[in-house]
């Protein structure tokens, strides 16, 4: 069976380590359009957030990215795809939401210290920063395509990852996508006889 999996999440929720993890358990292929946006951000000589500021004013960034996602909706099959808005642009995707206390989120952040984001002194100030930037994108978002992404109805299956490990997120998710496998096999069967 093939299928498209999109994982969401708020910053610091795991969604990257856990789509690699899921792809890998699944044997699909994995896709980041955040690091494809990182991409971006290098290829111009800036870091993310000044990019995120960018896109508030004006569209090629989300056009660009927009169209990579669509372009995977519609020639891949067998694939993990993190995108914050992913689930909107391949609505035939399982569409999964990670969610995760801020505080965590962005403790998360500032332990790991990405290179391609703004470093920050302490915890409160990546705090404040994850903020602001999920500020940006709620505002983008609802500007550009009228979705909250946070809304946990536009999603097939929702997990709060703030107390569990991405190990145990992505099992969570495997042993979902197993069982709409197995749902899907058993209504092709029942429709054949």
């Amino acid at each position: 069976m093939n299928m498209i999996i999109t994982i969401s999440g708020k910053p610091g929720s795991g969604k990257s380590t856990v789509a690699k993890l899921v792809a890998n358990k699944l044997g699909f292929r994995h896709y980041s359009v955040g690091d494809l946006m990182g991409e971006m951000a290098r290829k111009k000589g800036m870091k993310l957030e000044q990019l995120g500021e960018i896109a508030k004013k004006e569209s090629w960034v989300d056009n660009e990215l927009d169209e990579y996602q669509k372009k995977l909706g519609e020639t891949e099959d067998n694939v993990v795809i993190d995108s914050r808005i992913g689930f909107y642009f391949i609505p035939h995707s399982v569409k999964i939401l990670l969610d995760v206390d801020l505080k965590e989120g962005s403790k998360r952040i500032f332990n790991d210290q990405r290179s391609d984001e703004e470093s920050r002194k302490t915890a409160e100030d990546m705090l404040k920063a994850v903020k602001k930037r999920m500020e940006l994108e709620k505002e983008r978002y609802k500007k550009y395509y009228n979705i909250d992404y946070q809304d946990s109805g536009n999603f097939d299956y929702v997990i709060d990852t703030t107390h569990i490990t991405a190990e145990q997120v992505s099992e969570k998710i495997v042993r979902f996508i197993k069982t709409r496998i197995a749902e899907g096999v058993k209504n092709v069967l029942k429709n054949n006889h």
